[in-house]
């Protein structure tokens, strides 16, 4: 029995490396407590990200190092995860309803950022996790059409407005509060302050996260973002060919120079798949994605096919990951929240948020 002390448990699980952190179970500091009882061992883990898609599949590996080691006659693992707010930009106070705030973003429109924005948000809540969506396009908002809402947000004290709700999802965009074809035709700091006060006085409620579906381009809206509103982690999604991923550069440098980290690449559109005879092939290049990743030594966070389902499910308001759960596309995006929530995970922790207000009054 000598094998089974903890301490061999624990060189055990120091080799299985959590794909969705980089890190080894140890390193990762995931080991929540370890039993052992004769032959018996029990291992407790918590994550710091949302994993319900994924955490029986880490049980079963765990499982089965841990019946490999002289002396064990049976292990049981229990996998939690508990999502917790992470470091914004300096000088900013995090919203008291939102642990995490991605901003998703792409150098240049008709990349399906705004596709894998609402995806990703959904992706997240399968997973497990209270998501909301926050449409920053203030030009061309597209949020309703995508989610199939309609109506105006409610007002409880004529201040505040209580997000809209779709799918679960709780939502915010200009698209909610003007007619579909009204233009909006506004000078930058109109639109600056409009921004402000979608995120600022919307009523958001205990979210783990809130994607904020930025527009194209490095400008007023970006700079806004970043210096304002208190971001955890950025999301840069790009298509293979060198034009988007000159643009998508540009936005990567922008979040660098305001000291927002970037989780990773998504590479959109990676390949094109016929619709009459799944015939796959690379009509916009191959592996750009991957190369700008590994160029900036941050995570990929996978690819996304040119289907004509993406685009016909979510302009009839029920986005992929809802309309094919079991389909192969929406497990890509599936885990591609789980390598995002995983990166962030990783990020330094924002102690703010627990720390109680302390007041000192004279008696």
């Amino acid at each position: 029995m000598v094998d089974t002390d903890k301490e061999a448990i624990e060189s055990a699980l120091a080799q299985i490396v959590d794909p969705n952190t980089g890190q080894d179970l140890v390193a990762g500091k995931t080991i929540k407590g370890i039993g052992v009882d004769g032959g018996k061992v029990a291992v407790e883990l918590m994550l710091g990200y949302p994993a319900d898609g994924s955490r029986e599949a880490l049980a079963v590996e765990i499982r089965g190092r841990l019946e490999k080691l002289a002396g064990v006659e049976s292990a049981t693992v229990g996998v939690e995860w508990k999502v917790l707010p992470h470091r914004v930009q300096e000088g900013l106070v995090p919203n008291q309803g939102i642990k995490n705030i991605i901003a998703v973003a792409s150098g240049k429109g008709g990349v399906g950022k705004s596709t894998t924005a609402v995806n990703l948000a959904l992706a997240l809540q399968a997973e497990g996790a209270q998501v909301g969506l926050l449409d920053a396009d203030i030009y061309g908002p597209s949020l309703p059409r995508m989610l199939g809402l309609s109506g105006k947000p409610d007002t409880k004290d004529g201040r505040t407005l209580e997000p809209m709700e779709a799918h679960g999802l709780q939502c915010m965009s200009i698209g909610f509060l003007v007619e579909e074809d009204t233009p909006m035709i506004w000078r930058g700091p109109m639109v600056t302050q409009a921004l402000q006060q979608l995120f600022g006085e919307t009523n958001w409620r205990d979210l783990d996260y809130l994607i904020v579906d930025l527009p194209p381009g490095t400008g007023d809206i970006q700079l806004t973002l970043a210096q304002r509103i208190p971001v955890s982690g950025a999301v840069i999604v790009t298509t293979p060919q060198d034009i988007a991923l000159l643009d998508a550069r540009k936005g990567y440098k922008m979040f660098e120079k305001v000291e927002v980290p970037v989780l990773g690449i998504v590479e959109n559109m990676s390949t094109h798949i016929c619709s009459q005879c799944g015939h796959e092939e690379h009509i916009f290049g191959a592996g750009g994605g991957e190369r700008m990743a590994r160029d900036y030594e941050v995570q990929f966070l996978g690819s996304i096919p040119l289907d004509i389902r993406i685009r016909e499910q979510t302009d009839g308001g029920t986005p992929t990951v809802l309309a094919e759960p079991d389909s192969a596309i929406a497990s890509a995006y599936r885990d591609m929240a789980r390598l995002t929530a995983g990166q962030l995970s990783v990020q330094s922790r924002n102690l703010a948020m627990r720390m109680p207000e302390i007041k000192i009054e004279n008696t």
